[in-house]
């Protein structure tokens, strides 16, 4: 996929992962936020903390997974510290970071504190 398809079903997928956080009593906080280090597909708040969620779709979970590279979790790392900048508690703000994978039928898998240590 490529070009305004992919784009679309990129939408389509933080749709169906938004609906899944919200079920579990997540507020969405943003979608697409734009930081230092690029964007970060949806942010979502919980209990005073947060949860950065990087979306992929693909085929199957196992695809999806592969999808996401080492240089872009440092864009993510990047781009949430400009944002946890933004809060009362700064650095100190409990956060995780979530990948939400969606196959081609629609289905999620949410692997929490995917890229945390």
């Amino acid at each position: 996929m490529s070009g305004p398809i992919s784009y679309h079903a990129g939408l389509a997928a933080e749709d169906i992962v938004a609906r899944d956080y919200a079920r579990r009593g997540f507020q969405l906080c943003e979608r697409r936020w734009r930081g230092p280090g690029g964007e970060i597909d949806l942010i979502f708040q919980k209990a005073g903390a947060l949860v950065f969620v990087e979306v992929k779709k693909s085929r199957d979970f196992a695809r999806a997974a592969a999808r996401i590279s080492a240089r872009q979790i440092e864009r993510i790392y990047a781009s949430a510290s400009g944002y946890l900048a933004r809060m009362p508690t700064g650095q100190d703000t409990d956060s995780r970071f979530d990948a939400a994978f969606v196959n081609r039928s629609g289905a999620v898998q949410i692997l929490e504190n995917a890229f945390g240590p």
